[in-house]
C-alpha cells in the first residue's frame, strides 16, 4: 500500500478532467489546453508500473503545469475548488522527489492536509478525470456518468461517522499512478461509505479489456478500501431450534368439532406440548368429572391452557367449576354462561396471579370477538415464549385456537466474541442439514442483556441449526456477517432483460463488477461489503485478478496483496476469481448466496494462493462455463457443443462447487465450505493449461504437483460431495471427434510427485482435519495415490469418504490411499428439519423421523472401498445400523462396479460402537445394488489385519459367492453377505486380444464347478483385461464364454517373491504356442530377462519342476498348464518389483475359431497345493481392543480444544418395572451405574476433565432434596466444576415450588420434578454461565430422561489457572506461508 509522508516533502501533481465522451487513453493529460504530442502520450501507453521502492510513475508531470490552467476550468471539472485552493497549493516545494500520493504514512488517508474538498453533486452525464497532480477529498454524496483517475491522481473519501458518502457511477477506472482510498490498513475507515454501480448491459457504454459496470484496476493502479473488521463468522454455540423452542412452536385451530373445553398442557420448561384433551361439558355429564380427574393427575407447575368451542356450561358440574378455581384461580369459571367464548393460560396450583383468563358475552349477531388468554414464561435455559388460548364466535361459527411460540428477539450464542457486531446489521446462518437451502438471514437487534458471544435476532428461524458436537462431530452451524461500513453494489432492474439468460433466470443479473490486471499498483480490500455483483459472462466477477501474475513479495508487493473481511452476498457470477495469479490471501471472506463456482482458480496454473478461514454457502449454479450449469442448463446450453450432440448432465456438467481448485498447490486452511448445489471443495485437473494461459506448463504437470496445505476444513450441505479430489476438465474444443464443449468434466488421475516429477518420490496429499456431514451423496471422495486422510470426521453423509486408486494395474505403479485416525457416524442425533428442499424424510434407526440422504432406501455406508490399494486404521464407527428400509454399514463396497478390487485394502484398530448394527455390507440384487453382479462386486475384498472387524486377525472378507477366496475353513456371515478366510491372497492380471469382447471364467480347482464369471473392463479396447484376485499357492481353470484368445498375457501381481499358482487354459484341440516370460520396466517401456518356454512331456513336469520354464498342452482335454511364480521382490504397494512386471506371454495358434467346452476340473488329483488354515471359534479375538479406533473423543473444528463425552440416563418407576435396573453417568469410557433411589450426582473438573466427587442425594420432599443439594454444592462442588446428575425412581415428590439449587448449576429457574419422572442435568458452577448446559426433564409415562454431549474443557471463560494462549496450528500454518511466500516462486 502507499505510505504518504506527513510533511511536505514534494510537490502536488494536478490535472484536471473534462467531460468527454469517451474514456482518455491511459496517461493522456485532460487538461484544458492539453497541447502535449501524440507521441508521448502513445509512450505512456506502454508505460510499465513504477519500481514498487520508488512508487514513482515515469509520466507523473510536475506542478508547474498547473499555471496552464484557468480558475474556470476547476470549477466545471471539480465543483468547489476555487483560485485559493490553486494558490495553496503552488506554495508547495518545488521538488518532484516525492509524490503527493505518499503523504499518510500511518495517518488517515482523508486527513492528508493537500487534499481538496470535492462535492461533485448529482450529475448522470458527468464524465470525471482525475488527472496528474490532483488529490480530491470527497465530501458527499455524488452522481456522475464515470470517473477515471490516472497520471497520479488521487480520490480519497472523507471519513465522517455521522455522514454517508453514496458515489453512484457507471464505472471507475483506475490506472497509471491514479489511486483510490477509504482508509488505510492502519486506519480504518469509521463512516458509511458506498459505491453503486448503475446501468445495463444495453447500454452502449463499454470499455476495453473491463466492459460495463465496474471499478477496474488496470496497470499503475492503486486502490485501497479499509472499512471496519467486525468478527467475519464464527459458529453457534448452543443449538437454535425451528421457531426458537426446542420442541418447535405449536399451533391449533378449529371452528368445527371443538364443543367443551379444549385443554393443553404445556411444559413449563421447554414449552412443549404435554398433553391435548377436550371435554365436551356441555352435552356429557360424565365429562365434568374426568375433566376433574384429567387436571389432578397433571404435574404441579404445569402450564394449562383453556379455551372454550361453542358451548361449555350446559353440563359443567359445579365440583369441576369449583376444582378449576382451586387449582387455577379462574375468576369467570364459576359463572361462565351459554356459548360465552373463554379462554385460560395459567400454571397448575401455582400462585395467585399465575393465571390470566378473559371472557366475552355471547351475540345474537353471531360474532363476539376474541377471548384470549396469553402469558410469557422461559424455558429452563432462559428463552422466552409465550402460551396464548383463545376463543370466539364469527358469522356464527365456533373458533377456538391454541399457541406457543417464542418471544420476538430470540439470543444465538456464539463461539466467539461478536461485540463488533451491532443492531441493524445482517447476518446469515448455515444449514445444519442436507439441504444448503436451509440457511437463514437475519437483521440483529439492540440487546442490553446480551454477554460479548450473543446476539439478538429479528425473527424466527424455521430450521434447526446445530451449536454442538454431536456424536463426536463438530456440527455448529456457521453464523457470518453480511454488513459492512463500506459497501459496493450494483442497482438492477426489477426483472431479467436482453441477453442475460432470461430463459434461465427471472431476476436482473447484469451486476457490476471488481477486475484487478496485471501490473497494478497497490490493490487491498478489508471490511467491505460487496453485494449484487457479477455478470453472467465470462470476466465479470465480484473480484477478478485477471491474469495479474504473483501478487506477493515475489512480484515486488510490499505488503504481498490480499482481501480479508469481505462480504460478497446475493451476487450473480462467482465470488473471487483468481485467474493466473499467484501468493494472493484471501481471508474471513464470507460469500452467501452466489451463482457460479465461488472461490474459483481458473486456467489450472494458478498457485501459491492462500485461502484461509472463508466461509461460503449457498452456491448455486450458473450459465458460464458447463461445470457451473445444472441439469436444465447443461441440455439447453448448446452453444458450443459440435453439431446435434446433447450434453449428458452428470457428466458433462453438474459440478458448480464452493471452492474450485484447479491446481493443487494452493493452501486452503480453516474454511467451511457450507452449502453447493453439487460440491464444497473440488480439487479439479487441467492436463495442460486452458484459456489465456494455455501452454504455460507441460502436459500433466498439475496431476503431478504436490498438494498445498490442506488443513481443519469443513464440508457440509453439499449434494454431489463435501470434498472431491479428481476428475479433470476437458482442454480441447468440441470436434466430431469429442464434441463435448470445452471444459466440460473429463477424466484426471491426481499422482503428486516430488517437483512433480514422476521419476521422482511420491510425495504424500494430506487432508488434516477434514469435517464433512450432511452431504447427500459423499462426504468425501478422493482418486489418486498417494493421498492421506488424518483427524477427520464423516457423520451424516450418504457415503462417508470413498477413496479411488490413481488407477489400476498397469497404468497405476501402486499407489495408496490411507484413512487413519478419524470418526465415521452413520445417522447422528442431528434429525434434521423438514423442508428447505430436503426431499426425504423417514423413519431413522432409533425410530425417530430424520432427514435422509439421496432417498429413504439409500444404502447409507461409512467408508467405502472401490478398488485399492487403501488403508483405514484407528478409526471409530458409529450408528450404523439397518432400518427396514436400507442397509447401513460402516464399511461397504462401491455399488455397480465394474473394476476389479486389491486384496491389498486393509483394515486395522478398528472400533466399532454398540451402535454398529452392520459392520460390512457386500450388497445384494436390488434397488441401488442392481444385479449386484459386475466384476468389481464379485471380486470386493479386504485384509483384517487385527481382527478389529471380524473378530479373527490376519483374516480376509470376501464376498460370499467368490469360490476363489473360498476354503473349507472360512466361515459364512449372511448378514454381510460376506465370508471370513484366512490364507494369502495376490491378483493375476490378465491381458486377452483377438478377440477382446469375450466373458473370462476362472475356477480355483478345489471349487472348479463354481467359476467366476468375469466380463472384463476395457469394452471396445484393443486388449480386454481381467484382474481376479486369487488364493496363492493354489490351481486354477481358465475358460472363455466364446472363442479362446489368440494372445494372452499373464502378469501375476501382488505376489511376494516366491509366491505361485498353478494355471490350465481351455484350448481347441491342434492349438500350437509360442510362450515367452520377460520383466517389463513400465516406466520406460523397457523389456528385459526374456525367456522361452519349452513344452514338457507331461502335466506333472510342469508342475513339479517350477524353477524350470516348461508348459504342457493336454491335446485330449484342451488346457494349457503353467506355473506362474514371482521371482523377485515387492515393496510396499507396488504391484511389481523393482526391475519390472514379471510377466507370461502365451501366443496362441489355431486351426478351429470354434467355442471350445473343456473339462471341468484338468488337474491330476494330487497336485501340488497349500491347503488353508481352518478358522475356529476359539481364535476369535475375545477381549475389546484398547488401543483400537480414534484417539481423539470428537472431530472439532478447533482441533486445539479438549473435550470430555458424558452421557447420562435416567430411569423413572415405570422403566424399572419395565426391567431396566441401572441409571448410569458415563465419562468418556468411565461408567457410574446407579441403583438406588434417588439422583446420582458426579462432578468434574472443567478444567482438566478429572472426576472430583460423586454423591448419592434422596429426594423425599422439595426442601429436603434442596437442602442436601445446597449443602453438597456448597461443601464440595468448587468453581470451575461440570456437574452431572441422572435419577433413578423420584417418588411422590411434590412439585409446587421446584428445587432452586439447580439455578446455582446453571438452570434459569428452580426445576419441578415430575412425580415417578426422571430427570437428567448437565450443569456448570461458576460464572459466566456456558452455553452448553442441558436439562432433560420427563413426566412419567414418557421416555427416559438422557442425555449426550461433548463439553470443552479449559474454555477462556472458565479462568482455569495457568490458562495461557492455545496454540493454534492454523495461525502458525499461515505465519509461515506468508514468510515463505517472498521466497517462493511459481514456475511456468
Amino acid at each position: 500500500m502507499r505510505s504518504w509522508p506527513m510533511g511536505v516533502q514534494g510537490r502536488g501533481l494536478l490535472s484536471a478532467g473534462v467531460n468527454s465522451e469517451s474514456v482518455p487513453s491511459r496517461g493522456a493529460q485532460m487538461g484544458i489546453n492539453n497541447t502535449e504530442p501524440r507521441s508521448a502520450a502513445q509512450s505512456r501507453r506502454s508505460a510499465r508500473p513504477a519500481d514498487p521502492q520508488t512508487r514513482r510513475p515515469a509520466h507523473v508531470r510536475p506542478l508547474s503545469s498547473l499555471t496552464a490552467l484557468s480558475q474556470p476550468c476547476y470549477r466545471l471539472l471539480c465543483g468547489d475548488i476555487s483560485l485559493l485552493d490553486l494558490k495553496q497549493l503552488q506554495r508547495y516545494p518545488s521538488s518532484d522527489s516525492v509524490l503527493l500520493g505518499e503523504f499518510v504514512s500511518g495517518r488517515c488517508p482523508d486527513r492528508n492536509p493537500y487534499l481538496l474538498s470535492w462535492s461533485p453533486g448529482h450529475d448522470e452525464s458527468r464524465k470525471i478525470v482525475i488527472g496528474s497532480g490532483l488529490f480530491l477529498r470527497l465530501q458527499s454524496s455524488a452522481t456522475v456518468h464515470s470517473i477515471v483517475i490516472e497520471g497520479g491522481g488521487v480520490l480519497v473519501f472523507d471519513d465522517n461517522p455521522k455522514k454517508t458518502i453514496v458515489l453512484r457511477t457507471r464505472y471507475i477506472l483506475i490506472r497509471n499512478g491514479g489511486e483510490l482510498h477509504i482508509g488505510s490498513e492502519n486506519c480504518q475507515f469509521n463512516g458509511s461509505a458506498t459505491i453503486s454501480l448503475y446501468g445495463s448491459s444495453t447500454e452502449e457504454t463499454s470499455v476495453d479489456s473491463f466492459g460495463r459496470k465496474f471499478i477496474g484496476v488496470d496497470e499503475g493502479g492503486t486502490l485501497e478500501m479499509h472499512g471496519r473488521k467486525p468478527l467475519s463468522w464464527t459458529l453457534l454455540s448452543r443449538t437454535l431450534y425451528p421457531m426458537g423452542l426446542q420442541h418447535g412452536p405449536y399451533k391449533f385451530e378449529r371452528y368445527w368439532g371443538s364443543r367443551g373445553i379444549n385443554v393443553r398442557i404445556v411444559d413449563d420448561g421447554t414449552g412443549q406440548v404435554l398433553a391435548s384433551e377436550r371435554f365436551d361439558t356441555h352435552m356429557m355429564v360424565n365429562e365434568s368429572r374426568r375433566l376433574k380427574d384429567f387436571l389432578s393427575h397433571q404435574p404441579t407447575g404445569a402450564i394449562v391452557a383453556m379455551a372454550v368451542g361453542d358451548s361449555a356450561a350446559k353440563s359443567l358440574s359445579i365440583e369441576a367449576r369449583e376444582y378449576m378455581l382451586e387449582v387455577l384461580g379462574s375468576k369467570f369459571i364459576k359463572h361462565l354462561g351459554y356459548r360465552q367464548p373463554w379462554a385460560l393460560v395459567g400454571t397448575l396450583r401455582g400462585e395467585t396471579l399465575s393465571t390470566t383468563e378473559n371472557r366475552r358475552p355471547y351475540m345474537l349477531s353471531g360474532t363476539t370477538g376474541a377471548a384470549i388468554a396469553r402469558r410469557e414464561f422461559h424455558t429452563y435455559d432462559g428463552i422466552r415464549f409465550t402460551v396464548t388460548a383463545y376463543s370466539e364466535w364469527v358469522k356464527g361459527l365456533p373458533h377456538i385456537g391454541f399457541k406457543v411460540e417464542a418471544l420476538k428477539g430470540i439470543i444465538l450464542d456464539l463461539n466467539d466474541d461478536a461485540s463488533s457486531w451491532v443492531p441493524g446489521d445482517r447476518i446469515v446462518i448455515a444449514s445444519t442439514d442436507y439441504s444448503m437451502y436451509q440457511a437463514e438471514e437475519f437483521s440483529l437487534l439492540p440487546c442490553l442483556e446480551c454477554r460479548s458471544n450473543q446476539v439478538k435476532i429479528d425473527g424466527k428461524p424455521h430450521y434447526l441449526h446445530m451449536g454442538e458436537i454431536v456424536d463426536g462431530i463438530d456440527m455448529r452451524a456457521e453464523v457470518g456477517l453480511l454488513s459492512r461500513n463500506i459497501i459496493v453494489k450494483s442497482e438492477m432492474e426489477s426483472s431479467c432483460y436482453g441477453e442475460n439468460h432470461c430463459e434461465v433466470f427471472n431476476q436482473d443479473t447484469f451486476g457490476g463488477h471488481i477486475k484487478i490486471q496485471r501490473g497494478f499498483r497497490s490493490f487491498h480490500l478489508s471490511g467491505v461489503e460487496l453485494t449484487a455483483l457479477g455478470q453472467q459472462n465470462l470476466g465479470s466477477y465480484p473480484v477478478h485478478f485477471h491474469l495479474a501474475g504473483d501478487v506477493d513479495q515475489k512480484g515486488g508487493y510490499h505488503p504481498p496483496t490480499y482481501l480479508d473481511n469481505l462480504s460478497i452476498h446475493h451476487c450473480f457470477s462467482r465470488c473471487v476469481t483468481v485467474h493466473a495469479t499467484h501468493g494472493l490471501l484471501v481471508k474471513d471472506v464470507v460469500a452467501y448466496d452466489t451463482l457460479g463456482h465461488c472461490f474459483f482458480l481458473e486456467d489450472g496454473v494458478e498457485q501459491r494462493n492462500t485461502f484461509y478461514h472463508n466461509l461460503g454457502l449457498l452456491t448455486k449454479p450458473g450459465t458460464i462455463l458447463p461445470t457451473d450449469r445444472d441439469e436444465a442448463m447443461c441440455l439447453r446450453i448448446r452453444n458450443n457443443v459440435f453439431g446435434k450432440y446433447n450434453p449428458v448432465p452428470s457428466t458433462d456438467c453438474m459440478a458448480v462447487s464452493t471452492f474450485w481448485i484447479a491446481n493443487p498447490n494452493n493452501n486452503l486452511i480453516n474454511n467451511a465450505a457450507a452449502g453447493a448445489q453439487d460440491v464444497g471443495i473440488w480439487y479439479i485437473f487441467h492436463r495442460v493449461p486452458t484459456g489465456l494461459s494455455e501452454g504455460s506448463y507441460p502436459e500433466g504437470k498439475a496431476e503431478l504437483t504436490p498438494l498445498g496445505i490442506f488443513y481443519n476444513n469443513r464440508v457440509h450441505s453439499n449434494f454431489k460431495a463435501g470434498l472431491f479430489v479428481g476428475k479433470g476438465v476437458k482442454t480441447t474444443t468440441a470436434s466430431a471427434a469429442n464434441p463435448r464443449e470445452y471444459l466440460t468434466i473429463d477424466n484426471a488421475r491426481f499422482r503428486p510427485h516430488q517437483d512433480a516429477d514422476p521419476t521422482k518420490p511420491r510425495v504424500p496429499a494430506i487432508i488434516d482435519g477434514l469435517i464433512a456431514f450432511k452431504n447427500n451423496d459423499h462426504g468425501a471422495w478422493a482418486r489418486g495415490g498417494d493421498v492421506i486422510f488424518q483427524n477427520c470426521g464423516f457423520a451424516d453423509n450418504g457415503i462417508g469418504l470413498t477413496l479411488a486408486s490413481d488407477g489400476t494395474f498397469p497404468t497405476d505403479e501402486g499407489s495408496s490411499l490411507e484413512v487413519t485416525d478419524s470418526i465415521f457416524v452413520g445417522e447422528s442425533s442431528n434429525v434434521g428439519s423438514h423442508g428447505g428442499q430436503n426431499s426425504y424424510w423417514g423413519e431413522g434407526a432409533n425410530r425417530e423421523y430424520r432427514t435422509l440422504p439421496r432417498n429413504k432406501t439409500f444404502p447409507i455406508r461409512g467408508f467405502q472401498i472401490y478398488d485399492g490399494p487403501v488403508r483405514l486404521t484407528k478409526c471409530s464407527f458409529k450408528k450404523f445400523t439397518p432400518t427396514v428400509d436400507r442397509y447401513s454399514s460402516a464399511i461397504g463396497f462401491f455399488m455397480k462396479n465394474a473394476w476389479q478390487v486389491s486384496p491389498q485394502n486393509n483394515v486395522s484398530s478398528i472400533k466399532m460402537e454398540r451402535t454398529v448394527g452392520l459392520n460390512v455390507f457386500f450388497g445384494k440384487p436390488g434397488q441401488w445394488f442392481g444385479s449386484n453382479d459386475m466384476d468389481g462386486d464379485k471380486t470386493s475384498i479386504f485384509h483384517d489385519l487385527d481382527g478389529s472387524v471380524t473378530g479373527y486377525p490376519d483374516s480376509y472378507i470376501a464376498r460370499v459367492d467368490n469360490y476363489l477366496i473360498h476354503h473349507p475353513g472360512c466361515l459364512t456371515v449372511p448378514r454381510w453377505n460376506g465370508v471370513i478366510c484366512n490364507g494369502q491372497y495376490a491378483q493375476l492380471y490378465i491381458q486377452a486380444r483377438r478377440p477382446e469382447n469375450v466373458t473370462l471364467l476362472i475356477a480355483r480347482e478345489m471349487y472348479s464347478s463354481r467359476p467366476l464369471a468375469l466380463q472384463g473392463v476395457n469394452r471396445g479396447a484393443p486388449y480386454q483385461q481381467y484382474q481376479p484376485v486369487v488364493m496363492l499357492q493354489q490351481a486354477y481353470i481358465v475358460q472363455w464364454e466364446g472363442r479362446s484368445p489368440e494372445e494372452v498375457i499373464l502378469y501375476p501381481i501382488n505376489f511376494n517373491r516366491g509366491n505361485w499358482i498353478q494355471v490350465a487354459l481351455c484350448y481347441p484341440q491342434g492349438t500350437t504356442f509360442k510362450i515367452i516370460s520377460d520383466i517389463n520396466q513400465r516406466q520406460t517401456g523397457k523389456v528385459h530377462s526374456v525367456e522361452h518356454y519349452s513344452s514338457a512331456s507331461s502335466v506333472e513336469a510342469v508342475l513339479g519342476n517350477p524353477e524350470k520354464r516348461l508348459y504342457y498342452f493336454d491335446s485330449q482335454s484342451g488346457y494349457l498348464f503353467l506355473h506362474l511364480q514371482a521371482n523377485h521382490p515387492r515393496k510396499g504397494h507396488s504391484y511389481c518389483s523393482k526391475q519390472g512386471c514379471e510377466r507370461v506371454k502365451v501366443v496362441a495358434r489355431s486351426v478351429s475359431t470354434a467355442t471350445v467346452a473343456c473339462l471341468t476340473n484338468p488337474f491330476p488329483a494330487k497336485s501340488r497345493r497349500v491347503p488353508a488354515e481352518r478358522l475356529w471359534v476359539s481364535r476369535r479375538v475375545a477381549t475389546p481392543c484398547s488401543l483400537c479406533g480414534a484417539p481423539q473423543v470428537a472431530i472439532s473444528s478447533e482441533p486445539y480444544m479438549q473435550y470430555v463425552r458424558v452421557q447420562v440416563l435416567s430411569l423413572s418407576r415405570a422403566h424399572i418395572q419395565n426391567g431396566l435396573q441401572s441409571a448410569f453417568i458415563k465419562v468418556n469410557d468411565e461408567i457410574f451405574l446407579y441403583r438406588k433411589q434417588g439422583m446420582l450426582f458426579v462432578v468434574l473438573d472443567a478444567c482438566t476433565g478429572e472426576i472430583k466427587s460423586r454423591r448419592h442425594i434422596e429426594t423425599l420432599t422439595v426442601p429436603q432434596a434442596t437442602s442436601a443439594i445446597d449443602s453438597y454444592i456448597i461443601s464440595t462442588v468448587k468453581e470451575r466444576s461440570i456437574v452431572l446428575v441422572c435419577s433413578r425412581d423420584i417418588k411422590d415428590l411434590p412439585r409446587d415450588s421446584g428445587i432452586s439449587a439447580f439455578i446455582k448449576l446453571g438452570s434459569s429457574k428452580p426445576i419441578g420434578l415430575f412425580r415417578k419422572g426422571s430427570f437428567a442435568f448437565l450443569g456448570y458452577r461458576g460464572q459466566p454461565k456456558p452455553s452448553w448446559i442441558k436439562i432433560v426433564n420427563r413426566s412419567s409415562g414418557r421416555e427416559a430422561a438422557s442425555l449426550q454431549h461433548y463439553v470443552p474443557l479449559r474454555l477462556r471463560q472458565y479462568k482455569c489457572p495457568g490458562l495461557g494462549k492455545e496454540y493454534r496450528k492454523e495461525e502458525k500454518l499461515l505465519k509461515g506461508l506468508q514468510q515463505n511466500h517472498g521466497e517462493t516462486s511459481v514456475e511456468g
